[in-house]
């Protein structure tokens, strides 16, 4: 299956890809078949139904007003996250929604969007399922959806087996693993971002890929200061205390906590940059999907760092950074997995820190091996990682998180580039575990509230 960087990095909202993104993805998905196939008209009444690690943390992730959008023809990328309070104010207080934009249809959360806590699908476990009844309880179109990460959204066939929508475009370098990327580069004396650039031509021209590179960073970039320019407490009632603002006036002012050495100050820096990303993401605002939400701080923040603080910066070098961290999220994506319901956290922070490790060691010239070395680095110290988010939100420990696995990318990357990229664990072996670690790991520490940090913190 071939997969694009845009497909890994996608402009979203918050709070979370799979729990966000992903249901208001699969909802308009839903509307779309019933306008398709000639029904929306004939439909009365609406059920969705959300398991798993969906229907467990759904509420703290915002999964029912996704779904509410999403029914109505929303599209993640490009709704106004300020503007959606106003639209679900309408439906709630009028009981209504307009299917695919155009068809009302009676809807109440209590009653038509139901959230099962402890029962789940056996394809994955961010299963969904939508239906729609007419004027006489018929059943006219249920489907079957799986958030699998990052946004990307899984269908169930009617005999249950989950299927993706493969791309098969044909690309000039394909590879389905880090030993094969390094042959293609040695044979072809070609970077990991050459390769990745050469492939992403199957879908794009040379100019696209560029501008559309420079859209992400523009949009992470104002993520980042809308971090800065937000203050107050985070929705969700855990009230934690958004911290970037007051941060970055204490950096501009030079009152810096440098409890170490003055030449650390610049982790304060890549601190504040994650975090505001972060904490834009809990709040629900915009957001760029690095490869989830609840990783979403961890590129944007090395990006910046390598902006501000690394000689020679420039936006080629911005250009190999994202290729290259794409090429290492592929590979993720296709051995392991981003879903932090289906391998915990590991696979979200810990895929977005070795993402960000090799694109930092590629922007500032590093060779593949050395490229490759810094995203094993950056996964192996992320390895077992759980996913238990107090109260189901991405909150606590999320953001911190996020800060943490973004100075661990900056100290890969510096690992890897003082050596010469031979290494005894290999990037597959990394994520061949990770894989493993992830199918051994227990459920109630994959995204479910019901184990960890989330059972032993009181909500106050």
């Amino acid at each position: 299956m071939a997969i694009s960087l845009f497909e890994l990095f996608k402009v979203g909202i918050g709070p979370s890809s799979s729990h966000t993104v992903g249901p208001m993805v699969a909802a308009r998905r839903f509307a779309g078949s019933l306008e398709t196939e000639r029904l929306l008209v004939s439909v009365t009444r609406l059920k969705v139904s959300l398991y798993g690690s969906l229907g467990a943390t759904g509420k703290g992730h915002g999964s029912g007003p996704a779904v509410m959008m999403g029914l109505e023809g929303a599209e993640a990328a490009r709704i106004d996250p300020e503007a959606m309070p106003a639209h679900l104010e309408r439906i709630r207080s009028r009981g209504t929604l307009l299917l695919a934009g155009m068809h009302p249809v009676p809807f109440r959360e209590s009653r038509d969007l139901v959230n099962y806590r402890r029962k789940s699908l056996p394809e994955h476990p961010n299963g969904m399922v939508c239906q729609a009844f007419d004027g006489e309880g018929q059943c006219l179109l249920k489907k079957t959806y799986y958030s699998v990460g990052g946004g990307f959204v899984m269908d169930g066939t009617t005999a249950g087996t989950p299927i993706i929508r493969e791309d098969d475009s044909p690309q000039p370098y394909p590879f389905s693993s880090a030993r094969a990327l390094l042959a293609l580069c040695r044979e072809h004396e070609l970077t990991i971002a050459d390769i990745m650039h050469a492939n992403e031509q199957a879908w794009r021209t040379p100019d696209e890929i560029r501008s559309g590179i420079l859209e992400l960073w523009r949009v992470m970039r104002e993520c980042v200061q809308n971090g800065i320019r937000h203050e107050g407490v985070l929705p969700g009632g855990l009230k934690v205390r958004r911290r970037a603002a007051s941060l970055y006036r204490s950096l501009m002012d030079k009152q810096r906590v440098d409890l170490i050495s003055p030449s650390l100050s610049a982790l304060d820096w890549v601190n504040l940059y994650a975090l505001a990303v972060n904490e834009e993401n809990a709040a629900g605002g915009r957001i760029v999907t690095a490869p989830t939400n609840g990783a979403a701080g961890i590129i944007p923040a090395v990006l910046h760092y390598y902006r501000e603080f690394c000689p020679q910066a420039d936006e080629d070098g911005i250009e190999r950074f994202m290729l290259t961290a794409g090429a290492i999220g592929v590979l993720f994506k296709e051995n392991a997995s981003i879903s932090g319901a289906e391998v915990g956290c590991q696979g979200e922070v810990g895929s977005a820190c070795a993402m960000a490790a090799a694109g930092l060691a590629a922007a500032t010239g590093g060779s593949p091996e050395q490229v490759e070395n810094a995203a094993e680095i950056g996964m192996e110290h992320h390895l077992g990682m759980t996913c238990d988010p107090i109260g189901g939100l991405v909150q606590i420990p999320c953001i911190e998180r996020n800060a943490m696995a973004s100075v661990k990318a900056i100290d890969a990357a510096v690992m890897a580039l003082r050596g010469d990229g031979k290494h005894y664990v290999s990037l597959d072996k990394v994520l061949y575990t990770m894989r493993e670690t992830g199918r051994d790991m227990l459920d109630k520490y994959k995204e479910t509230a019901r184990g960890g940090l989330a059972v032993n913190i009181i909500e106050c």
